[in-house]
């Protein structure tokens, strides 16, 4: 007898002298196929493995990367940063005598280094609205722009309240200085306007197309072109600017700045802007540098301010 069965009620045993079922095909492997097997699984694994690894490689190297770039301007600016108490020696505590002018932003003062360099401090007032975030677009902005016809940053302050930007002095001003005044108006021969008109032209350019940055100002007029000593144009205040990328061609903006007179309708109206808000504001300030008038001032024949009747007026000079 090789094996039987026995029956219960709530039992069924059954019992064989051989296996009632074959072995698994796991043991019919042999040692061989075994060995083949553990090595593709091995390989697998570290497939995987070196996949997960040059992944994280790479978005480590990524992140370094922005991290740096980023840190570069952290460092430039710290280049740029002046201690609050060196400004105040330099401007003899902002006095009044020091003062050159008083803007939308706040006020202008010189002063002088003691190594005998000359500087203008713009200290932009607390209830400004050009904030925090419009200081540093300046400051970053500045530290990374250097042109000829553009005004250049010496350094600046972020310290408690006081907010202040250091640019270098230059003698003559602003160009609506000029304009306001009758008789230095008699000093911008046709030679100077036209120097003048070059030099901004230069920077404009400068700003839309030979930079490596792309940078919309937003708000050129008259009070933010500065004369040298010679009368060469520089470009000055950078607090609204902002920065395309090269191929973009236009943007918009909920929040409209700037000067009413110099804005083309289509940002004035709509918020839209690009390198052509500079360059229509860039026609303002030929029309007023023609006429010898500013715009924001100008009437005909009792009438408000009328830019057609200007720039008639500013056609019958040029011809003449």
């Amino acid at each position: 007898m090789e094996g039987g069965s026995v029956f219960g009620a709530s039992c069924n045993l059954k019992f064989d002298t051989k296996q009632f079922y074959g072995v698994t095909a796991a043991a019919n492997l042999s040692p061989h196929q075994g060995r083949q097997k553990r090595n593709i699984i091995v390989v697998v694994a570290v497939s995987i493995i070196c996949l997960i690894l040059v992944t994280c490689f790479c978005l480590w190297r990524i992140k370094s990367k922005a991290k740096t770039a980023g840190n570069g301007d952290e460092v430039k600016s710290l280049e740029l940063q002046v201690r609050l108490e060196t400004i105040r020696a330099a401007t003899c505590d902002f006095s009044d005598e020091n003062k050159l002018g008083q803007g939308g932003f706040g006020a202008v003062y010189k002063g002088k280094f003691t190594d005998g360099q000359e500087i203008a401090v713009k200290r932009l007032s607390q209830h400004s609205s050009q904030g925090d975030a419009e200081f540093k677009n300046e400051v970053m902005l500045l530290a990374k722009l250097q042109h000829k016809n553009l005004v250049k940053l010496l350094g600046f302050c972020l310290q408690g309240q006081e907010r202040l930007l250091i640019y270098e002095y230059v003698p003559n001003a602003s160009l609506d200085k000029f304009l306001s005044d009758p008789i230095k108006r008699t000093s911008l021969n046709w030679d100077t306007r036209y120097k003048i008109i070059k030099g901004i032209a230069r920077g404009l350019l400068y700003l839309h197309e030979d930079s490596r940055l792309r940078v919309i100002h937003r708000d050129l007029k008259t009070s933010n072109i500065l004369l040298d000593a010679d009368l060469n144009p520089k470009i000055a205040d950078f607090g609204m600017a902002r920065l395309f990328f090269m191929d973009q061609t236009h943007s918009e903006t909920k929040r409209i700045v700037g000067t009413y007179g110099y804005m083309p309708p289509e940002y004035a109206i709509h918020g839209q802007f690009s390198t052509k808000s500079d360059v229509y504001s860039f026609g303002v300030i030929i029309v007023e540098l023609i006429t010898g008038h500013k715009i924001s001032s100008f009437t005909v024949r009792g009438a408000s301010e009328n830019l057609t009747s200007f720039l008639e007026i500013a056609i019958d000079l040029i011809q003449l």
